[in-house]
């Protein structure tokens, strides 16, 4: 992270139909996310967030505290001129790992540090108030069942007293933390996930995979962590292979899971009709020959799977659990079934592939709303606001107001340092 000497002479932005004043110099913001399993959703989107700040308001680091696979983010945060750290974290019983995050905290000062997902926040929040970091950001991705009463605690009695801003995806997820889990509303923050445009398509997945050309294909993108219910979705398209001849199922993504989802497969005599393509950068490559998009979640936050599904043009067949409702519209842009269904998502899965215009329209209608609500650039606009608007609130910002503005040929040459 590089410290910017520049002078705190002022700028007007302008949000929520107002003006607001903002520091000239840049803001230094740090986020920091574990990677156990690879890249999901919520790791994909803290990742593009980062890359995506407006460098000219905004220095950025990106703390990883477990090696990642699967993805090529250390290359290109250094394209883009975003510092990286990653903590070789074997365990959370590792403290000693920490150390190079403490030490980067307290040495160049961070504006803000954003903590994505409970392992990373449950550490990083207490670290960044006990080092005085001026604003501190807990970002919640995923829905928090019953079964997970732990986390809710700390949330309510470590995270939240230690936090200036609590994010969650969802305006379902903001309720459910206020009334159930009894957190102050006043730091409660929606930000809505988006995504980027996707690539075009440049590889021949079928043939890669041995796919006939006249096969259905569903799929699901994810990681293979027990939350996901795969082994519901696997079973629904065994019911729904014995209706809709040569269909196949495409599972992208690696995780814990596998090797139990495997047997299942075999199990159930479905080996040849599914294939696992394993964690993958080429996307766009597998949504393309999608006839339907699934998700079979227990709990979810707004997945970023489903967004894509829609902005690949393709019908969603999906738990109604979390954020989904948010973003698909039950008979509109797909079809929504309870969790733990198996099926009901046979079901919906045989309707859209027996019925081809539904199954387009319903997809185009997807598409369209994706375009419309559900971008990266809409996501990125409401953080880098809120950057801004808690920084303004923070000690450090108003004590940096308070000083008198020099003009700009008043400033002497940039002094920047680098760690």
């Amino acid at each position: 992270m590089k410290r910017a000497g520049s002078s705190p002479h002022r700028k007007r932005s302008r949000t929520h139909g107002r003006a607001l004043e903002v520091t000239e110099r840049r803001l230094r913001v740090l986020t920091v996310i574990g990677a156990a399993w690879g890249l999901g959703g919520a790791e994909r989107l803290a990742a593009e967030l980062t890359v995506r700040l407006d460098p000219d308001r905004f220095e950025r680091a990106f703390c990883v505290t477990r090696p990642m696979w699967g993805y090529e983010v250390e290359d290109r945060m250094r394209t883009a001129g975003v510092r990286t750290l990653t903590l070789e974290r074997g365990s959370r019983a590792d403290l000693l790992a920490w150390r190079p995050l403490i030490s980067l905290l307290r040495q160049e000062r961070p504006d803000i540090l954003h903590c994505h997902l409970f392992g990373s926040y449950v550490s990083g929040t207490p670290l960044g108030r006990l080092t005085g970091v001026p604003v501190v950001i807990a970002h919640r991705h995923t829905g928090s069942p019953d079964a997970f009463r732990l986390h809710q605690l700390l949330d309510r009695q470590l995270i939240a007293r230690n936090v200036h801003a609590f994010l969650v995806v969802s305006q379902q997820a903001r309720r459910l933390m206020i009334e159930d889990e009894r957190i102050d509303p006043t730091i409660v923050r929606v930000l809505p996930n988006g995504i980027p445009p996707l690539p075009e398509p440049t590889s021949d997945v079928r043939k890669e995979l041995e796919i006939p050309a006249d096969a259905p294909v569903v799929g699901v993108v994810g990681v293979l962590r027990p939350e996901k219910a795969l082994d519901v979705l696997i079973r629904a398209f065994a019911q729904a292979a014995r209706d809709v001849p040569g269909l196949r199922l495409i599972i992208v993504g690696g995780g814990p899971e596998e090797i139990r989802l495997r047997a299942l497969v075999a199990e159930l005599g479905l080996d040849g009709m599914v294939n696992f393509a394993g964690p993958r950068v080429n996307v766009a490559d597998f949504l393309a020959i999608f006839d339907v998009g699934l998700l079979s979640s227990d709990y979810e936050g707004t997945p970023l799977s489903v967004i894509e599904y829609m902005a690949a043009g393709k019908p969603v067949v999906a738990t109604r659990v979390g954020g989904v409702p948010d973003l698909v519209e039950h008979g509109v842009h797909g079809f929504l079934v309870r969790r733990r269904d198996p099926e009901g998502l046979a079901r919906a899965v045989v309707r859209l592939l027996r019925d081809p215009p539904l199954r387009l329209g319903m997809g185009e209608a997807g598409r369209m709303r994706q375009q419309r609500e559900f971008t990266i650039d809409a996501t990125l606009r409401h953080l880098e606001l809120l950057y801004e608007e808690l920084f303004r609130a923070s000690r450090r910002g108003r004590r940096e107001r308070s000083r008198p503005v020099r003009k700009p040929s008043d400033v002497g040459p940039t002094q920047v340092s680098s760690i």
